[in-house]
């Protein structure tokens, strides 16, 4: 009878440690998204970039106005130079240097404008799309999920790309 119970308490210990016995960690689910994949195909993404391109081609125009205006001057003070007095000399010379200053500071502001403006619109489009990977993410219980290409990454394989299912649900949901 002791042999039996001694068996019994021996297998209730077995049974308790296999049961506390730390078990092999889960394998991490992960996935990679192309960002610049949503921002270039996305319906959301394209009318931003078009208001972006829009904006920079209206820089682009009114620059073009400004240096217009300072090589109709220069061709003015160097077609009419013999002719005109040093006063009237020194005055486009003065209206040459202050227009290029103008140009300057409007490239300095018209370059500072548009990162803003681009970065406004890359910012509205990360808080439409962020909810969207989220809810993916937890869908497909991913414990991670790496922007490709900008997060260090340097190899991944296609199966763990999740931006395909990405772009067809945001399209849906921006569309609705």
């Amino acid at each position: 009878m002791k042999g039996y119970v001694a068996v019994v308490v021996a297998a209730m210990a077995v049974t308790a440690w296999a049961q506390q016995a730390p078990k092999t960690p889960e394998v991490p689910r992960l996935a990679v998204i192309d960002v610049n994949v949503l921002v270039q195909d996305s319906a959301a993404g394209k009318e931003a970039m078009t208001r972006l391109k829009k904006a920079q081609d209206d820089k682009i125009a009114q620059r073009k106005k400004l240096t217009d205006e300072v090589e109709a001057l220069q061709k003015q003070l160097e077609t009419q130079r013999v002719t005109l007095a040093d006063s009237k000399v020194g005055e486009l010379q003065k209206q040459i240097e202050d227009k290029g200053i103008a140009l300057r500071r409007f490239d300095d502001d018209a370059q500072q404008q548009l990162q803003e403006a681009q970065k406004k619109e890359l910012d509205g489009l990360e808080k439409q799309i962020m909810p969207i990977i989220q809810e993916v993410g937890r869908e497909m219980k991913f414990q991670m999920i790496f922007n490709k290409f900008q997060s260090g990454l340097v190899y991944a394989d296609e199966a763990v790309d999740i931006t395909d299912m990405v772009l067809r649900r945001f399209n849906t949901k921006v569309t609705k």
